[in-house]
C-alpha cells in the first residue's frame, strides 16, 4: 500500500487514485515517473498537450498496470467528475 508524510510528520497510508494534471509535461512526467517507481497508487494523468506536453516523456510507463493518460482539459468539468467518479 502506498504511503506518504503528512505535514505533522506522521506515515498516511494512500489507497486511492492519484490524478496529476499536465503529467505530460517536464515537472509533471517526472512527478509521475517517481511516483510509478515508489507507489503502487494508480495514477490518471489528465493533460490537454499544448505546447509543454508531450507523451513522450512517458512511454517507458504507457502501457503499465496502474497509469492511464487521459488527453482533456481540467476545465472540462463532466470529464473530471467522471475521472473523479
Amino acid at each position: 500500500m502506498p504511503a506518504c508524510w503528512s505535514p505533522w510528520g506522521r506515515l498516511i497510508l494512500m489507497r486511492q487514485t492519484i490524478l496529476v494534471t499536465g503529467g505530460a509535461g517536464f515537472i509533471g512526467s517526472n512527478f509521475i515517473l517517481q511516483r510509478m517507481e515508489q507507489d503502487t497508487a494508480p495514477v490518471v494523468n489528465l493533460d490537454k498537450l499544448t505546447y509543454a506536453g508531450n507523451v513522450r516523456n512517458l512511454d517507458r510507463i504507457a502501457g503499465e498496470k496502474g497509469y492511464e493518460f487521459v488527453h482533456g482539459d481540467i476545465g472540462d468539468r463532466a470529464l473530471v467528475h467522471a475521472l473523479l467518479g
